[in-house]
């Protein structure tokens, strides 16, 4: 359909279509031009973008092409196209295809269709033009280096004295001080968003972290069966692992003391296993296999870590999933929520901290973000008896955030 009006001779156009060089992206491998001509004006629409038709993605639509003769047609999937009127400054010009050796090479990665072996289009861009098929056929580097030239282009007197004005107003309305706390409660939100749900309204420590928001219903059914190997550990294949380290530090320590009331310890078994798979599952780095924690791993398990603990990335054609920093980050919250729920929410955030292969700042930026009270311990299980331990604990009320102690402190001019 055309913007400005109907066509009248349809057999009079004549019709170009531009696609994306990059078949294997999943994102612009379906990307399209239509570009068309009139004896007064020239026209092009696009798939993507901003002002792309919505009622490509809400439709199907189709073109028949009937044969008189046979009386059979046969049937093609057809996208709608909305035509606008080329701006100025872009040219669309017919040209004889020129000796290979005088071929302008193209400059983004386009395949034209032409109708005809002695025809070929070449369309000449605006800078403005330019710009924007930076924006949808461009690598990553045209893209940044074009957000670059745009941001730099504002006038550098009027942005300075704008941000000046703007930060006078500021720092008399709220003062030093206190920018300087709000920047601090910026660091503590950066983790808070890859916290478990918080109740800060809680009557109770266990309705803090809601154990429903760690394990649903049905994933805490799953866990049966693989837990179950826990359930019936004897205190000579709890040896066995810890010689083998074939689970972490703080599960192991936790298997020595399973309940002996059938249902409590079939609980805590189940959260153990879990909590010992989110820890392994923490150690990779690019999820390759669609079940990482192998074949005993239930699937409603494998489905929630490549859901909930995974970002997707694209490398090499195809999208991935990777644990980036930030996800490691939300693994080691759950992991703490969970702990806390095993051990009457008070934790070892030190043997957790080694489980995780974690720095000591920041187990404890995320546990300080999760409200817990921070306390030292000597000669528990699970490191030397010289060395100190950093308790967590959940506690109401909840502890206010506090900005970390170990920013670096800004040198004095003199």
């Amino acid at each position: 359909q055309f913007s400005n009006g109907r066509l009248r001779r349809s057999d009079s156009m004549r019709f170009t279509v531009y696609r994306n060089k990059d078949t294997a992206h999943p994102g612009k491998k379906h990307r399209r031009i239509l570009v068309s001509e009139t004896e007064r004006l020239s026209y092009v629409g696009n798939n993507f973008g901003s002002g792309v038709m919505k009622c490509n993605s809400l439709c199907r639509y189709f073109v028949g092409v009937l044969d008189k003769e046979s009386g059979q047609m046969e049937v093609y999937n057809a996208e709608i196209f909305n035509m606008q009127p080329l701006l100025p400054g872009r040219k669309i010009l017919c040209l004889t295809p020129a000796p290979e050796s005088q071929r302008a090479r193209p400059i983004f990665p386009l395949r034209c269709k032409v109708s005809s072996v002695q025809q070929c289009v070449l369309i000449c861009f605006s800078l403005a033009q330019m710009d924007l098929c930076i924006e949808a056929f461009g690598t990553s580097k045209q893209k940044r280096a074009l957000n670059s030239r745009r941001m730099n282009a504002v006038g550098n007197d009027i942005l300075t004295t704008a941000v000046t004005k703007a930060a006078a107003n500021i720092i008399d309305a709220k003062g030093v001080t206190a920018l300087i706390q709000d920047v601090a409660q910026d660091d503590v939100q950066n983790v808070s968003i890859f916290l478990p749900p918080c109740n800060e309204d809680a009557d109770k420590p266990e309705e803090v972290y809601k154990f429903a928001d760690i394990l649903s219903p049905a994933e805490y059914e799953a866990l049966r069966v693989p837990a179950a190997v826990f359930v019936n550990i004897t205190p000579e294949e709890i040896t066995k692992k810890t010689e083998d380290k074939s689970h972490c530090s703080f599960v192991l320590e936790e298997l020595k003391f399973l309940p002996a009331d059938e249902k409590s310890r079939d609980h805590k078994a189940r959260c153990l296993w879990f909590l010992d798979t989110l820890i392994k599952f923490s150690y990779l780095k690019v999820i390759k296999k669609k079940h990482p924690m192998g074949p005993e791993c239930p699937h409603i398990i494998s489905r929630k870590l490549m859901k909930n603990f995974t970002s997707l990335t694209y490398n090499n054609g195809s999208v991935q999933n990777l644990i980036s920093a930030s996800m490691k980050a939300k693994i080691t919250a759950y992991v703490i929520a969970l702990a806390l729920h095993i051990n009457n929410f008070q934790t070892d955030l030190t043997v957790l901290q080694n489980d995780m292969k974690l720095q000591e700042s920041r187990m404890m930026d995320i546990a300080k973000a999760m409200r817990l009270k921070i306390s030292k311990a000597k000669g528990l299980p699970g490191l030397e008896s010289d060395q100190n331990h950093k308790l967590g604990t959940l506690s109401l009320p909840l502890s206010v955030q506090k900005a970390s102690g170990n920013q670096r402190k800004r040198k004095k001019m003199s």
